[in-house]
């Protein structure tokens, strides 16, 4: 039964389908030959999925995602169907069987987190930047968007930069089309070490201009000068062992005052 119902044209599913989903209207819901008959409308129906997926292009890997998505679309088309509407099940089938994969899509293929609002966003202007580039020629710029989608300015701004976290892109691709073996991780920027010690430079300034000169000299001419102890002692005219010993005390005290004032 499942192979015939496979190798079935969509005129032929259609065909066998009425009297399917007249039977089913007359079935009691959660019995086995109401779940018979479902199945064998799904598999009949199939090439509507098969049909909705040509429109998403994938990658390999995901096709069988899409066509499970497609599939639990069918299957609502084909719970909430009444045949006494008067309209074909193909053409109610079809909007619910897209926006199923479309959700699939919105909520499973995105690289970069990005709050459902936007993806929705991303979703209306891409139409109209598609249709507006049609009738234009050109893109179109934010505030034509905003004309017409309806969309504030700020929602158009963050629905563009939205279509960026879609499709993540490796650090180790080249960067441009030269060969210089430059990658995208070649241009990222890292930590400055010194950055942590501006908190440090901050504190210390009022302690610093709180020494006596002399003390502040001999921390200038020994740390920014690079000076030896012996040439700040001929400097100053004291021994090398006294410049030692005034700036290991000027480092002590700096050093307790600092924590303390941490």
């Amino acid at each position: 039964m499942r192979l015939q119902n496979a190798e079935l044209g969509p005129g032929d599913a259609r065909a066998r389908s009425g009297p399917l989903f007249e039977r089913l209207r007359s079935l009691e819901r959660r019995t086995a030959e109401y779940a018979y008959v479902r199945n064998t409308l799904v598999e009949l129906n199939m090439w509507i999925v098969r049909h909705a997926a040509r429109r998403f292009p994938a990658r390999r890997e995901m096709s069988d995602d899409v066509l499970q998505a497609g599939t639990i679309g069918l299957i609502k088309a084909i719970d909430r169907f009444d045949p006494t509407r008067g309209f074909g099940f193909e053409a109610y089938a079809v909007p619910t069987v897209v926006g199923e994969i479309k959700r699939f899509f919105r909520d499973t293929t995105w690289a970069v987190h990005v709050p459902r609002r936007l993806k929705e966003c991303r979703g209306v202007l891409r139409e109209a930047v598609v249709a507006f580039e049609q009738s234009e020629g050109r893109s179109p710029r934010v505030s034509e968007l905003v004309e017409r989608t309806g969309l504030s300015e700020e929602e158009v701004v963050e629905g563009l930069q939205a279509a960026d976290g879609h499709e993540a892109v490796s650090l180790d691709a080249p960067l441009g089309s030269g060969e210089d073996g430059t990658d995208i991780a070649d241009r990222l920027g890292a930590e400055d070490p010194a950055l942590g010690r501006t908190d440090d430079l901050v504190t210390l300034a009022p302690l610093l201009a709180a020494l006596p000169e002399r003390e502040r000299r001999i921390l200038t001419m020994r740390f920014l000068h690079d000076m030896t102890q012996s040439q700040i002692g001929a400097e100053l005219g004291i021994s090398q062992m006294h410049v030692s010993r005034l700036l290991s005390r000027t480092l002590a005290g700096l050093r307790s005052r600092l924590g303390g004032a941490v």
